[in-house]
């Protein structure tokens, strides 16, 4: 940070003071506020007349935030504090949880894995929903697609396996027929 000659305060310029939002366009009032700390600085005996005229004109000639932080920044009540911008803020998006997308694509693929997918899906999409009721993340609709797709999936296996077991118990028998 440099100075002005002679004054010592800081220079800053259209910058205004660091971490600030010195660019912003200042208002006659903002100018007005800036001149009464000047005048109360002149009054202390914190400013030379001459300090003190040089300061005024800098004043009532600054545009920017950052332009009245330096004529003011060196003087008590002189940190211009710029206003915050009244246009809404945006929010943030939640994320999509990552388990609730694996969950998903575990759910897709059980026809291309040969049904090795269909756990996976089910386990992802219950830690999804939990993550999701903890955070506040977005995917809970992804999480149950997974889910139900995981679970048809293992349902189809275990109907396949009674199905298999029944026909195979009511047409079986020993290979070779009744002994006899």
């Amino acid at each position: 940070m440099t100075t002005r000659p002679g004054y010592g305060i800081p220079a800053w310029g259209d910058a205004g003071p660091p971490g600030g939002a010195g660019y912003l366009r200042a208002s006659t009032a903002d100018r007005e506020r800036a001149v009464d700390v000047l005048k109360a600085g002149f009054a202390e005996g914190r400013l030379t007349k001459d300090e003190y005229d040089v300061r005024i004109s800098q004043a009532y000639e600054a545009r920017t935030y950052g332009e009245l932080a330096v004529v003011t920044a060196d003087l008590p009540g002189g940190h211009v504090v710029a206003p915050v911008p009244s246009w809404p803020a945006v929010a943030a998006t939640p994320r999509t949880n990552p388990l609730a997308v694996a969950s998903l694509v575990c759910g897709l693929a059980q026809p291309f894995t040969g049904g090795l997918t269909m756990i996976p899906a089910v386990v992802l999409g219950h830690v999804a929903h939990s993550q999701i009721r903890r955070t506040g993340e977005r995917g809970g609709a992804l999480a149950t697609v997974g889910l139900v797709l995981g679970w048809i999936g293992i349902s189809v296996v275990v109907l396949l396996i009674v199905l298999i077991g029944t026909i195979a118990a009511r047409h079986g028998g020993p290979a070779g027929g009744p002994a006899g």
